[in-house]
């Protein structure tokens, strides 16, 4: 992607560039912005008039070097009733701005930070600082031939005009690692599947050491003496080594049990000996969409130094069909003394997370356990790609994942759990099968995870929607959105730091 550069000014200080401002539902402007619009007010309130511009929320007018103003370009953004606006509009307005400009402009950016209603307080910049930083990402580094516009190299500069400018840092800073980690998330995602391996997911974890995370590797010879037989099946018949990376921030109290993340991280999903048909299996790269998010969340705890005791905790593997593929109708031991029949070698991903679960359960007494996985096919079928699914055994716990889902407008929504849906997966010949078959067939996936935490409260998030192939928006234009950091950063935040 290129390199985003993202300062404040104040108000005064306002330069040459592309100039973007906003305006209400009325169309009217803030004070300060009609101080920088001077001479050019009445010009742009005509343009306004002739446009039919009602400023809804998002909604935009672009005008070419307009007379009195030394802008090359203004863009007019609509926020709708300023009153109303909440974090995830801003982050919104952040997002329609970038969208706008070339994402490398040679120009400098400059967004004024007001609405009709006075400045925006320093945090509500920031959000919109974070926005159009999320839409300025490009996973382009592949690519030897550009367009002319993305071949002028250098950085995107944006400047946001505030009326105190040392604030603004200040709440930038503590919104800036979580946008690293969403960065990181995606990057991860969007990687080819001969790029990003096992042993080479685990390594760019251990990136995170430079924060301050303690990261510990787990590799085959580690999992065998725990008896992880579930997941370490999954990757047999892979030329690339299954790893299991556990991650520690501890910025809360001595003592303090920490809240933990499991993330899946099947590096490329063939479907094993129960191989997929081949279109679009090219997707099936983006199967570790859940370990990407536990790694860019912890990435968004160390930076911003949040008052929590933290555990990350991501199974790598890949799942491929060679000569020591594990088979449908084997059985398994799992670390939890647990025994599975494998029905199907494409429903894998339940396999290396009870594992994970049961390890970090059992090592860490966590206060929760949350995993995510890019799953099943069938909350797809369910929620399509609006929602995430949700399966937990907690209602308190759902309760505040849901709404950090709303502020953050990374949703999601809660599904059944019961015995009727847990005695689809009695087996024969072992404990339990990995697959209950076709109907509800993401509500048994996560009936097979329920198994294996305990009394710990636990939440299943399947991201198969959400994570990969992600819906375009305002904020995202990437194959994946990094879908989950900002959700769990925001949980944390909100009830569990010191």
């Amino acid at each position: 992607m290129p390199d985003f550069k993202l300062d404040f000014a104040a108000f005064a200080s306002v330069q040459r560039g592309i100039l973007v401002v906003f305006c209400d539902e009325h169309a009217k402007f803030g004070v300060q912005t009609r101080k920088i619009l001077g001479s050019a007010a009445a010009l742009v309130e005509r343009a306004v008039a002739s446009e039919r511009f009602k400023g809804k929320l998002g909604s935009t007018l672009d005008l070419i070097a307009p007379a009195g103003l030394r802008a090359s370009r203004l863009v007019v953004i609509g926020c709708g009733k300023p009153r109303d606006l909440e974090d995830k509009d801003y982050l919104r307005l952040g997002g329609v701005a970038m969208g706008k400009v070339s994402s490398s402009a040679s120009d400098v950016v400059v967004v004024v930070a007001e609405t009709p209603d006075g400045a925006m307080k320093p945090e509500a910049a920031a959000e919109v600082g974070f926005g159009a930083r999320l839409r300025a990402y490009k996973f382009d580094r592949y690519k030897t031939k550009k367009k002319d516009d993305e071949s002028r190299g250098g950085a995107v500069k944006v400047t946001l005009a505030v009326a105190n400018a040392a604030n603004a840092r200040k709440a930038w800073s503590l919104r800036s690692g979580t946008a690293d980690g969403v960065i990181f998330a995606r990057d991860l995602v969007n990687e080819p599947a001969n790029i990003l391996y096992p042993e080479e997911f685990a390594k760019r974890a251990t990136s995170l050491r430079k924060l301050g995370v303690a990261v510990e590797v787990l590799d085959v010879a580690d999992m065998k003496k725990l008896g992880m037989g579930a997941l370490l099946g999954v990757g047999q018949g892979s030329r690339r080594d299954s790893r299991l990376v556990v991650m520690r921030w501890n910025g809360g109290k001595r003592g303090d049990k920490p809240v933990a993340f499991i993330g899946k991280g099947v590096c490329f999903d063939t479907g094993g000996i129960s191989i997929k048909p081949a279109a679009s299996m090219e997707d099936m790269k983006g199967d570790m969409a859940g370990a990407a998010c536990v790694v860019g969340l912890m990435q968004s705890l160390a930076a911003r130094k949040a008052k929590v005791n933290a555990i990350g905790a991501i199974g790598i593997v890949e799942n491929m069909p060679d000569g020591n593929a594990q088979r449908p109708g084997d059985i398994v031991t799992s670390m939890s003394g647990q025994t599975i029949e494998i029905i199907n070698t494409d429903a894998e991903g339940r396999l290396v997370l009870c594992d994970v679960l049961h390890y970090i359960g059992e090592r860490f007494s966590p206060k929760f356990m949350i995993d995510l996985a890019t799953l099943t096919g069938a909350i797809i079928v369910a929620l399509g790609q609006e929602y995430a699914g949700m399966f937990s055994n907690d209602d308190k716990l759902s309760d505040r994942l849901t709404k950090a889902g709303l502020a953050t407008g990374e949703r999601v929504w809660r599904m059944p759990l019961g015995p009727e849906y847990d005695k689809m997966i009695d087996s024969k010949f072992a404990d339990m099968k990995n697959t209950g078959g076709r109907y509800g067939g993401s509500i048994t996936a996560a009936q097979f995870l329920h198994r294996f935490v305990g009394k710990t409260p636990w939440a299943h998030l399947d991201i198969a929607g959400t994570a990969m192939g992600s819906p375009q928006t305002d904020t995202n234009r990437s194959w994946s959105s990094g879908w989950g950091v900002r959700l769990l950063d925001q949980l944390v935040a909100d009830h569990y730091e010191d």
